[in-house]
């Protein structure tokens, strides 16, 4: 009785002194659930979570999700609470969200639990997760290393098991990136499967919201929620996988032991589906594929924000600063060439794609690399993995980064790549994988 009696008189505590903005009710939290969440924040030996927010929701009493427990990147909207986006003066300049980004909305009324919010690179622009204002999350699977970013806090969290699952973003890599370097299952969706509504947006042509999970069955759980529409249905068509396209250029460009380690899946899934074939996607080279990107992405970013650069004049590291001036220094006619050659490359990926095909892929050229490199490696390192990550992030395509291989003791993952609408034949495929390893 007297632990019934600390665990209400605690959640009681905690409902009358934590901060109840008048823009949203009290929601109704249970004690035990509260106890089992103040610690894990409290406690938080990765540093995951932000720490300048307390932003909890709980779950509904019923649905798909119910149990599971999930945290969501600082650029998706909780109601009441400050969208922080991983920069201080974003924080300082921007006032309390009205209402919950449709995803965290989603994910709660399936029953899911908000634990907190997780640390994102500034603004999103960087695929490491080092951020100057707020540290650098541990990346479980490899301490020494970087965990990935934009979305490195949530895939900390996952990694080192404090929720089940996590909300992150990918524009350019921000969730393969993570998901490969912290042994992850992520996918970065169809462009415009999952609604934006309620996230902080970098480049919208280029922006999709994904997740992590630890398993396949509870990555495909919570695609069940996000890849359907509120009436039930989904909002996307499965795809009959004939043939795995093995992508020969992304393989060459992988370092030797990486290509090494992930050639035994490649095998093992070429079995499962009907055979394989090798084939080169870009004839120009994927480095001027990945160019198109930086040209049409920086544009959009720069758009995104330049007003509120030229009021707030915040602090950024050198690195995001860096970004934005050579973006602000793109030219109306470079966008212009730029979006012509994306046309092309659509096309020559649906060409590929054909038939449901599936392009196999290394999610990065590497393992993830240590802490606190040199601007200089790291700015080469981003650029390498770009060329990667701009196939799908270009033509708008679902990419599915499984946790496969190792190097050396650290994760490395392996891609699956579908024409528009195929994610939920990446999931499926991913889950017989798992149940055939």
């Amino acid at each position: 009785m007297s632990n019934i009696i600390g665990s209400a008189f605690l959640g009681g505590l905690y409902l009358l002194f934590r901060r109840v903005p008048e823009l949203q009710p009290v929601i109704p939290i249970q004690p035990e659930v509260f106890m089992t969440q103040i610690g894990l924040i409290k406690d938080d030996p990765l540093g995951a979570f932000c720490k300048d927010t307390d932003a909890f929701v709980q779950g509904a009493g019923s649905g798909q999700l119910r149990g599971l427990s999930f945290a969501a990147k600082d650029i998706f909207d909780v109601a009441g609470y400050v969208t922080g986006g991983g920069n201080p003066d974003w924080k300082r300049t921007h006032q309390p969200a009205r209402s919950h980004a449709w995803v965290v909305d989603a994910l709660v009324k399936a029953g899911a639990t908000m634990a907190g919010k997780t640390l994102t690179d500034e603004l999103t622009r960087g695929i490491f997760g080092e951020n100057v204002h707020y540290g650098t999350p541990v990346n479980p699977r490899a301490p020494q290393c970087v965990p990935g970013g934009s979305s490195s806090g949530s895939a900390s969290a996952v990694a080192g098991g404090l929720v089940d699952l996590a909300l992150g973003s990918d524009t350019g890599g921000s969730v393969r990136v993570p998901a490969s370097f912290c042994g992850l299952y992520g996918l970065r969706p169809t462009h415009g499967r999952i609604p934006l509504e309620g996230i902080l947006l970098q480049a919208p042509s280029f922006d999709t919201i994904g997740w992590f999970a630890r398993d396949a069955t509870t990555f495909a759980r919570a695609g069940n929620v996000l890849l359907t529409f509120p009436d039930g249905k989904s909002n996307g068509e499965a795809v009959s996988s004939n043939h795995l396209i093995i992508a020969q250029d992304a393989f060459q460009l992988a370092d030797p032991d990486v290509s090494a380690a992930l050639q035994p899946h490649v095998d093992r899934i070429s079995c499962l589906l009907n055979g394989s074939s090798t084939e080169q996607l870009a004839a120009e080279g994927l480095a001027y594929w990945s160019a198109q990107q930086q040209v049409l992405q920086g544009r959009e970013a720069w758009e995104s924000v330049r007003h509120w650069i030229d009021s707030v004049n915040p602090r950024f590291s050198y690195e995001v600063s860096e970004r934005y001036v050579l973006a602000n220094a793109i030219l109306d006619d470079e966008v212009e060439a730029a979006a012509t050659v994306r046309q092309k490359i659509v096309l020559r990926m649906q060409d590929v794609l054909d038939g449901g095909n599936i392009v196999c892929l290394p999610s990065t050229v590497s393992p993830a690399p240590l802490i606190g490199q040199r601007v200089s490696e790291r700015s080469q390192l981003r650029l390498k993995n770009s060329q990667l990550t701009s196939i799908a992030g270009l033509c708008g395509l679902p990419q599915l980064s499984l946790p496969l291989a190792e190097v050396e003791g650290k994760p490395v993952g392996l891609s699956l790549m579908a024409g528009r609408g195929g994610d939920e034949t990446l999931i499926a495929l991913a889950q017989e994988i798992e149940a055939a390893t």
